[in-house]
């Protein structure tokens, strides 16, 4: 009997496929005109100018924000009435101040921002400097924002635009308006100025050479990093299968496999020992599989999300269960690869008898109605011209993805760093997931495509409409049982988002919320400071919990997430036996090279 995943339509050979882009996923695409070469030139050169956003996108959005503004005068009224009695309390700020009088400050900073947080601000007349600032990014906030009329995104990519201009000229980033910049100065006789140039020399020395940042090098993968002992058993043009070498006598029964997602190196969850995750289930007894994604370039643009689904967690599937027979597979999935392993379970749970044991996500979304931030950069037109772009590649480049998260949190990970390195003249401490932060790769043209449309834009996995290869998929399928992860500063899948597994599965259910971001929350070893976490479990048969009350009725729980993690693990066990060998030789499963492989060192 064939089963479900060996059913999926796809070639041989996927780098033979025609990249026709979207259309060819529409119902009669042939009757449908192909876009003209040209026109896929001109936005490919002018995504270079626009750093990929596509101006038609956002003169639309503002198009839609200014017409419903002019047509508002209740709203321009309230937003002059505010904008006169910001003033007047400003006003009133300077005059006590100037009078050395105490003065309540007119405005705090959000609890996220950190510009203003050293005490030199609290001093006149930079207090009236950075007040002013924040009362006018208030205003502009308002300006923005809560216009009838004005589509939902459309608002955010407004106010998000005005976010990053006003970031771009707020007081901290010019010497003569920043009290910190202007004490280090006088501290140091200028020097802080000398090591900033020669920061900036350095940076852009490593810039025009495609270098990764300075420190870098001291976390290399598998020395520094990546660094858990173990084989590559399996390889293919899309993955390397990684085992790891058992650190106990006698093993859990069931292997975990790790599906990490492909737009980042996998050994986010190997980092330096101490804060491995690999080596944290490889201590516990546990046997590992690691999934080392290939970093695709441009003859790998035919790539599309079946082959990531057959060639990479079905391969991967097969090559444990050869390794370890007769045993069920704790299967896990971080971000994409999360996302990924659902659609998996779900196309395996129509067999016969699944391989899996139970799912872990880490951080995944699958649904994305609510996706957060990232959905600014979403929709038919920034697709369409992203497209554009990929298809003259062959694939998105990783600078440019990069740039986009970046900007998500631009006061951290741009203004503040470029304060510090250039102003101060201070590098900030190279980390290993600073390190692993900067490897970053590239995503094929095809598969980019499909997952921003049919996840981001149509959210076809959660409405039922996502089909791999005639049949569509439906997560309320898994029976076996579910973990799920998510962050509370996580930019990339907002932890609510994420919490929809619940409405979208029919099976027990284990959420946790942690503190800490996308990356930086699940990398959360036992020990790691600050860190808390909040979790839950839910049979199957019981009734949905809106987030928000889940949130409040919920007690956290101090210390890393990992060991309740790992206990629900080995609670289901079916008991210890000693590790398997190292792959499978005469299932044509021959260990090829030492951990870390080959495709991680891919730039």
């Amino acid at each position: 009997m064939q089963s479900s995943r060996d059913a999926l339509v796809t070639t041989a050979d996927p780098s033979t496929r025609d990249s026709v882009g979207p259309v060819a996923n529409v119902p009669g695409w042939c009757d449908i005109e192909r876009p003209s070469n040209a026109d896929r030139l001109l936005h490919a050169f002018m995504g270079r100018v626009t750093d990929g956003i596509s101006p038609a996108s956002l003169a639309l959005a503002y198009a839609d924000w200014g017409l419903h503004l002019a047509e508002s005068p209740g709203k321009l009224h309230r937003l002059v009435e505010k904008a006169v009695r910001k003033e007047m309390r400003l006003l009133n700020y300077a005059m006590c101040g100037s009078s050395c009088l105490p003065a309540e400050p007119c405005i705090e900073p959000l609890p996220q921002d950190r510009r203003f947080r050293d005490p030199a601000w609290q001093q006149w007349p930079f207090n009236l400097i950075q007040q002013s600032f924040l009362l006018n990014q208030q205003w502009w906030h308002n300006a923005t924002t809560g216009i009838g009329g004005v589509s939902k995104h459309h608002e955010q990519v407004v106010a998000f635009v005005a976010r990053q201009l006003l970031d771009m000229v707020s007081p901290v980033n010019f010497i003569p308006t920043n009290p910190v910049v202007l004490g280090a100065t006088v501290r140091e006789g200028g020097q802080n100025f000398a090591r900033g140039a020669m920061n900036f020399i350095e940076d852009w020395q490593r810039k025009i050479a495609d270098k990764p940042p300075p420190g870098s090098d001291a976390f290399q993968p598998g020395h520094e990093v990546a660094a858990t002992p173990g084989q590559v058993i399996y390889r293919n043009r899309l993955i390397e299968l990684i085992q790891y070498a058992p650190k106990t006598k006698e093993v859990h029964a069931e292997p975990v496999l790790i599906v990490p997602a492909w737009i980042m190196k996998y050994y986010i969850l190997d980092l330096s020992p101490h804060n491995s995750l690999v080596n944290y289930l490889v201590e516990r007894g546990h046997t590992v599989f690691m999934i080392s994604w290939h970093n695709p370039g441009e003859e790998d643009r035919g790539l599309g999300m079946e082959d990531y689904l057959r060639y990479g967690v079905f391969e991967a599937i097969n090559a444990v269960k050869a390794v370890v027979p007769d045993r069920k597979i704790n299967a896990v999935g971080y971000c994409l690869g999360g996302t990924l392993l659902s659609i998996a379970a779900a196309i395996l749970a129509s067999d016969d008898e699944t391989p899996l044991n139970s799912i872990t996500l880490l951080a995944a979304q699958t649904d994305f109605s609510d996706a957060g931030e990232l959905s600014l950069y979403i929709d038919e037109s920034q697709i369409d011209y992203l497209e554009d772009m990929m298809w003259y590649r062959g694939y998105l480049d990783t600078k440019q993805m990069a740039g986009a998260f970046q900007l998500l949190r631009s006061n951290d990970l741009i203004w503040s760093q470029m304060v510090n390195n250039y102003l101060l003249g201070k590098r900030t401490p190279m980390t290993d997931l600073m390190a692993w932060d900067s490897d970053a790769t590239r995503m094929p043209y095809r598969m980019h495509s499909e997952y921003l449309r049919r996840f981001f834009l149509n959210n076809d996995l959660a409405g039922g409409r996502f089909k791999v290869g005639e049949r569509s998929v439906a997560l309320s399928d898994i029976q076996v049982p579910i973990f799920a992860v998510s962050t509370e500063s996580d930019h990339v899948a907002p932890w609510r988002s994420v919490y929809k597994i619940s409405l979208l599965t029919e099976t027990d259910l284990t959420f946790v919320l942690t503190t800490g971001g996308h990356n930086a929350g699940i990398v959360s070893e036992p020990g790691h400071r600050n860190r808390q976490f909040r979790i839950s479990q839910w049979a199957s048969d019981e009734k949905y919990v809106d987030p928000d009350h889940w949130y409040l009725t919920t007690t956290a729980t101090e210390g890393s997430w990992w060991p309740a993690w790992a206990e629900w693990l080995e609670c289901d066990s079916t008991g210890q036996s000693l590790p398997p060998a190292s792959g499978a030789p005469k299932k044509g499963y021959t260990p090829l090279a030492d951990a870390p492989g080959t495709y991680v060192h891919e730039r």
